[in-house]
């Protein structure tokens, strides 16, 4: 066996399962889980559509190995919503390249640019999506845990990395916005990165799969696009990662795309060609509907800005927490533990919530995620206002 796999750590959800063995929900309450960050909302009608119609597009059947670089007209629809997303001019032949969603791509891609012939460290956040630390340590890598700033609405604290750790940096994950705080990072904090870049050598994969969710008026600055407001319009050492799960509600679909750095993306499609990484014509094709039309993600913001203003406010009267940046989370203050909280919350109101201490490393110190809990508001408003007014009555009586 490949002894690196030792080195993993068990995934949030086998370790909220074990926290929850022996827990009887109370059977006064229906269930409400807030604890995957699988969106709920229905799938647009057009994009099931497209999938069906897709069948009788010729060339699109399941009689023929699709291409690893994906369809033309997937790669031009891609182009395309950064164009107007974004204001970039992309080639789409060389600087966009679909994938099977985010969390495949992220993995994949430290495997493609780690050399695991010389030290090697990835850095990403803390608090963080555990795919980052997982890819990092079976590229052969050691992972480096930058801590966020509560005081800073959970910005990362990259200046608290040390120089000698960026100097074996090959790999940094950034998360704009943040899983799970929300956090969408401002252009002087790209400027810092990059610099740290120029200076290191590293390579910069920037998760954005929540970037169409957000809060404020003005939409989250994407890697790509501060980079070319600093002057950076080759992306060098830049690399975008996208997905239609959150945008589009279609995680079942597995569809987004990478862009950036031609001369990353043409040696991660050489990965990808040996990996067996082809994306479906069928879910090429209904990607290509999806990411064409922007009116069902205007209505899929408007729903969750809707839910989090009623949701956000009932649950600020007990515990820690506000609206965040951007995402479909919020990352809530609890007094003392955070899995005392979540198994006591589940036994008494039947509600599941993610203990913070699970999406983060011991660093510096202590767990950032320690005494915090991650509630993700997929369901229906109905649902997640129930799940609140049970919290807020949970935590009175606790108190």
């Amino acid at each position: 066996m490949n002894p690196l796999l030792s080195r993993l750590q068990p995934y949030p959800f086998e370790r909220l399962k074990q926290l929850f063995a022996g827990v009887t929900p109370n059977p006064a309450y229906r269930a409400i889980s807030l604890g995957i960050g699988e969106p709920k909302h229905p799938t647009p009608a057009f994009i099931k559509q497209a999938l069906a119609a897709a069948m009788d597009i010729p060339g699109s059947d399941l009689a023929g190995y699709p291409p690893t670089a994906g369809s033309p007209e997937l790669r031009a629809a891609c182009a395309a919503w950064m164009q107007r997303r974004y204001g970039l001019a992309l080639d789409a032949a060389t600087q966009v390249l679909p994938v099977n969603g985010s969390r495949e791509a992220l993995f994949a891609f430290a495997q493609t640019v780690i050399d695991p012939t010389r030290p090697a460290v990835v850095v990403c956040p803390n608090p963080f999506y555990q795919i980052y630390e997982g890819a990092a340590l079976l590229a052969g890598a050691d992972a480096y845990y930058a801590p966020s700033d509560p005081r800073r609405n959970f910005a990362v604290d990259w200046d608290s990395v040390p120089e000698a750790t960026w100097a074996k940096t090959q790999l940094l994950y950034v998360c704009s916005p943040g899983n799970p705080t929300g956090a969408v990072m401002p252009l002087d904090e790209w400027r810092k990165l990059f610099a740290l870049q120029d200076r290191h050598g590293f390579v910069i994969a920037s998760d954005e799969c929540y970037s169409e969710i957000y809060f404020r008026d003005e939409a989250p600055l994407g890697g790509l696009e501060a980079a070319a407001k600093l002057g950076r319009g080759d992306f060098r050492g830049l690399v975008a990662f996208t997905s239609l799960s959150k945008r589009s509600n279609v995680p079942g679909m597995r569809s987004g795309f990478v862009a950036g750095d031609a001369a990353l993306l043409k040696q991660f499609l050489l990965y990808r060609t040996y990996h067996g990484s082809a994306m479906s014509p069928i879910v090429q094709a209904a990607s290509v509907a999806a990411w064409k039309d922007e009116a069902h993600v205007v209505e899929n913001r408007d729903l969750y800005r809707r839910k989090f203003a009623q949701v956000t406010p009932l649950l600020e009267t007990v515990l820690d927490v506000r609206l965040p940046d951007a995402g479909f989370y919020l990352w809530a203050g609890v007094r003392g533990s955070d899995t005392a909280f979540a198994r006591d919350l589940l036994a008494q109101y039947n509600v599941t919530v993610l203990p913070g201490s699970y999406l983060a490393r011991e660093a510096g110190g202590g767990n950032p995620g320690a005494g915090r809990v991650r509630m993700a508001l997929v369901a229906d408003t109905a649902e997640c206002l129930e799940a609140a007014q049970r919290i807020v009555q949970f935590v009175q009586n606790r108190s």
